[in-house]
Formats: structure tokens, sequence, C-alpha cells
């Protein structure tokens, strides 16, 4: 039986975890808030530090909350689709803030000169993109649709999910029927699941090619529910929709005029509403003047490319991906914004001042930049930028 010690509970961790210090030790407990007093059942003991998990409550923080969610939890079998349900939504985005306040300290050695209120959008419902397992269990009566458990590759026994979309939510179940009476039942692994403003894609990982019967099935489903089915037998690219009709799923970002086509496989926000909050906020940081040329490296599908053009004289659009580029090449056709706009693909991990000196060449002055890159990106531009 596992080892059981009451605590006060000082702090947070950067994981939303309780922090506590027992006989020299730090903590970090699953379930606690700072400022409240915990019984919690050791986890893991190293000579540093040890991990628990919450079994009482003695006393209460003013900032938990009873959880929405049925399956939320730190027991086994809980749900680990999200972490912190048991923290009321101001608390949750103090502690986000201040992880990226440590991280950019501690990985980057910097800190902000000055630090924007952050954004943040509904608490529930909220989730457009989602990468859902599937697992046939016999002993469960048939398919599990879900998020893993929380620290397992089980997946979840779960019927409803309050941070997707209720429609989403609601499939849950409908799908594991689905799924239960599919002789490929046990090699779909996963579905993929992309809200856009006018569809909804799910996407069917395969490891087998379904027989017409499958396929007639799946499509029956997306009928009856009003989703779109793909197919996935390999890598993102493979993927492809079961009936032939490609469905458009697009991110609004009506401030500006511009509507944005996606892919169910690419990367987008998960909350389209943050989205748009979002590209608003830095344009208008950045301020772009109707005379400015303005680069925007690591750019994807031009999330804030199309946008920065309807400001600017010309915005150049820098991104890794050929593919990426292509498309949002299209978008830009698409929002007629072709004439404002230029495309490339190059690999930007590798960026030095003579492509700095070359890109002034073809383009002319820069007056503003934008770089919204993966992390291991963002040091190669910046360090370029300051020998520019």
């Amino acid at each position: 039986m596992a080892e059981r010690f009451e605590v006060e509970v000082e702090s947070f961790d950067l994981e939303g975890r309780g922090v506590a210090h027992r006989d020299g030790k730090a903590v970090f407990i699953e379930g606690a808030l700072a400022g409240e007093r915990v019984i919690y059942e050791r986890t893991k003991n190293k000579s540093r530090y040890e991990t628990g998990r919450t079994l009482t409550v003695l006393r209460e923080s003013t900032s938990r909350v009873q959880p929405r969610c049925p399956h939320f939890g730190f027991d086994q079998g809980a749900c680990g689709g999200c972490a912190m349900q048991h923290i009321e939504p101001a608390t949750q985005v103090a502690i986000k803030s201040r992880a990226l306040e440590d991280a950019l300290w501690h990985i980057g050695r910097v800190r902000p000169q000055n630090v924007l209120p952050p954004i943040f959008g509904p608490s529930w419902g909220y989730r457009h993109r989602a990468r859902l397992s599937v697992r046939y269990v016999a002993s469960k009566g048939g398919a599990l649709v879900g998020f893993r458990e929380r620290a397992s590759s089980y997946v979840t026994d779960m019927q409803s999910c309050a941070v997707l979309p209720p429609a989403i939510s609601q499939l849950l179940l409908p799908l594991r029927a689905l799924i239960s009476g599919l002789p490929i039942c046990d090699r779909m692994p996963q579905i993929e699941v992309a809200v856009g403003a006018q569809a909804t894609v799910l996407v069917a990982r395969v490891l087998e090619a379904p027989s017409a019967a499958d396929r007639e099935a799946l499509l029956q489903f997306g009928r009856e529910h009003q989703v779109s089915i793909w197919l996935q037998p390999s890598g993102p690219d493979t993927a492809a929709p079961l009936d032939g009709q490609r469905d458009v799923l697009s991110l609004a970002l009506p401030e500006f005029g511009v509507t944005l086509p996606f892919a169910p496989t690419d990367f987008t926000q998960v909350n389209h509403r943050t989205n748009e909050v979002l590209v608003s906020l830095a344009l208008k940081l950045l301020e772009p003047q109707a005379t400015d040329a303005v680069v925007d490296f690591f750019c994807g599908l031009g999330n804030f490319t199309l946008p920065l053009a309807t400001r600017a004289r010309h915005v150049v659009g820098l991104e890794g991906a050929a593919s990426l580029v292509q498309r949002a090449q299209q978008a830009a056709q698409r929002n007629g914004l072709a004439e404002r706009t230029t495309f490339g693909a190059r690999n930007l991990f590798e960026w030095s001042g003579a492509d700095w000196d070359a890109l002034v060449h073809t383009h002319g002055p820069i007056e503003r930049v934008l770089i919204d890159p993966p992390r291991e990106g963002a040091l190669a531009v910046v360090q370029a930028l300051g020998k520019a």
C-alpha cells in the first residue's frame, strides 16, 4: 500500500500541481492547490523530490471548484484530456502565465519588459481540434473512443467531454457503437477531430483498408450526423475524404474580411475565437502602415500573413514546408490578396544575415517583422535579425 502524508501546500508548479515540502524534499501533488492542507498518496519517491496525488482535502482553497466533467480526476482511470478542471478559470490563466514567464527565463534567459494581459476564451466546449484514441476492449463491451487516461496508455471509458464542442461530445457514444460493429475495429487506433466554420471532419487512422461494407457504414454515419469522414492509412498527407468530396474547413477572421481554408490534419489554434483575438492583438502591436513591407516568419497557412496584407503594402510569408507555402498562396488568391503577398519555402532554422540581405535586396526595406516560430526556430531568426 502506498504511503500517505499530510502537508501544507505552498504554491503551484508549472503543470498546475500543488507544491509542498516534507523532510527536506519538494513534493509535487496532483489535485492539490496552493493554500490547502491535504493528505496525499505518494506515487514516486526520488532522492530530491517526490510526487503524489491528493486523497483528502482538509482545508480547501478558494480557487477550488467542482469539475464539470464526470471523467475528470486523479484516480486510476480518470481522463487525461485536461488537468485543471478543479481550479477556477482565472487561477488557471495565472498559472499558465507564470509558466510562460518561467520558461522565458530558464530557457531563454530573458525577462519581458512589459507583460500583456493573457488571451483566453471560453472554459467549456472550446476545443475545435482533438486527437481521440480508439481501442477495442472486449471486457468493456466494445470500442472505447476518447482521450487517454492520466499517466496511462489506456483509453478512458468516457461517454461525454466538457471541453469538446457539444455536437462532438454527443458523438462519442455513437462512434463507439459504429466502430464496435466494424470488422476493422481493432485496426483503427485514433480519430482526429477538426471543426471548421461550416463543416466538421473526422479523420480515422486506419491500419487496414476497410471493406466496401465498412466504407458504407462510415459514410452512413457521416450522413446521419452531418460530419465528413476521412481515412488516413499512413502519414497526415495520406488523409483523404471517404466520399471524394473535400469539405472546405475554414477559419474566419471577420475583422480583416479573411477566410483561411485548412485541411483537417493541418495545425490550427484549438480555439477559433481565441485565434481571432490573437491575430487582432498581434496586428495592433505591430501597427503595420499602408506603405510598409512586412515579413512573416513561419507563416504556415497564412494565419497572420493574410490579415497583415489587408493593412500593409506588401507581406512576405516564409515557411519551411513547401506544401504549406502552396496552400498559403491559394488562400491569398481566394481572398483577393495575391498581389499584396509573396510566399517562399525556406529552411528557417538555418536563417542567416546573408539571407536577410538577400530578402531586402529583393523586396526593398522591411519595416515590420512578425515571428511565430516553434521554439527551436526562434533563436536562429532572432540572432540573424540582430546581426542585420
